[in-house]
């Protein structure tokens, strides 16, 4: 089967029913489909509704679980460093892409300032202040000190 057909053709339903940018992705295990998706930010107001998060969260609902890594992603493009950061915090252990993030510039997605900030060759365009550390950091002795899954 060829999945990353399959991701083209959710990106062109996501682009005809005007749910977002050209973006598709599929999440597959074991040889099958376990979530498909499209670029939704636009019919949802969520800046987050990029294909491979929306993908991401219906595998992990199916699967009940959020560790995917024993699936593979194919997305039409490559991901922007949200999407990336989700793919590995996910655990999906094999990425394939189809357009490049150059490609992607040249339609109007530029990510590379992001790239730049994370780098810290470029400031983020808001402020950062730290508050309430100790406070914070109780919930994180708390934390360890419940029994849950481990990471």
């Amino acid at each position: 089967m060829d999945f990353m057909k399959i991701a083209i053709r959710e990106a062109r339903t996501g682009m005809k029913k005007h749910h977002g940018g050209p973006f598709g992705a599929v999440i597959v295990k074991d040889g099958k489909i376990i979530a498909k998706a499209h670029n939704m930010v636009l019919s949802t107001n969520d800046p987050t509704a990029h294909a491979e998060i929306v993908a991401i969260r219906k595998a992990a609902k199916k699967l009940g679980t959020f560790k995917l890594n024993d699936c593979e992603i194919y997305s039409t493009a490559q991901p922007c460093p949200m999407c990336l950061s989700a793919i590995v915090w996910a655990r999906i252990k094999v990425l394939y892409f189809g357009a490049n993030a150059e490609d992607a510039t040249k339609i109007g997605f530029d990510d590379s300032n992001i790239y730049e900030m994370i780098k810290g060759k470029k400031s983020f365009p808001f402020t950062q202040n730290q508050i309430n550390r100790e406070e914070c950091l109780s919930l994180f002795d708390e934390w360890m000190n419940m029994e849950h899954q481990n990471y």
